[in-house]
């Protein structure tokens, strides 16, 4: 089961946009890739729904999606066609069909306690240098928070590109964490920085 840090599995697979290899299809973006446990469900139709209505945010974010349940190819297509023929809503990013469970297994997004043939709700947030960000898992149940992921997206980009970390609940436009010092010298510029300090070891800037 791969973990945050580890390189995100290549595969090639069939999807609802044709045959695709992953490591062609995520080259140079950002890319999330998120299952459901089967077409044909309501929870998945909301969710899968809400990444389509999405494609704008994604695409400003320079990130691509891509789904996955233990369905076949006919299925995905018909569901597809199905609610956007009931909400107008289209799944424009591709849809693994991956009966076989290859891809869904060596991402560990099969978990025997909650099911032995179908996917449980991952997500994973893979940068462009393939390497794996961030996990979320929500069970058959519980259907995910298209917030959540939009934020911890802009998160993960926006600590990226200002080298920081962010504190509980940050929000784009919020300030972020400082690392604290590692020397008396950096001790000593940080009491005299205009940071918004808690104590030495807890300060925050602006990002502008």
């Amino acid at each position: 089961m791969p973990r945050i840090g580890d390189l995100a599995p290549d595969f090639e697979s069939m999807t609802t946009t044709g045959k695709l290899r992953f490591s062609d299809y995520a080259k140079g973006s950002w890319t999330i890739l998120f299952s459901h446990p089967a077409d044909f469900t309501p929870v998945c139709t909301t969710e899968m729904s809400g990444f389509a209505l999405e494609k704008d945010f994604f695409a400003a974010h320079k990130t691509k999606l891509i789904g996955l349940s233990i369905d076949s190819i006919h299925a995905h297509i018909a569901w597809v066609q199905n609610v956007r023929e009931k909400t107008g809503v289209l799944f424009e990013f591709p849809i693994i069909a991956d009966l076989d469970m290859s891809v869904a297994k060596s991402y560990g997004m099969l978990q025997p306690g909650e099911s032995e043939t179908a996917a449980v709700r991952a997500v994973f947030f893979i940068d462009p240098n393939f390497k794996i960000r961030l996990i979320m898992y929500y069970p058959l149940n519980v259907g995910r928070n298209m917030e959540e992921i939009k934020r911890v997206l802009v998160a993960l980009q926006t600590a990226d590109e200002h080298k920081c970390a962010l504190p509980l609940n940050w929000k784009p436009g919020e300030k972020a964490i400082v690392p604290p010092p590692k020397t008396l010298d950096e001790l000593d510029t940080r009491l005299k920085s205009n940071y918004e300090m808690v104590d030495f070891y807890l300060a925050k800037r602006d990002l502008n």
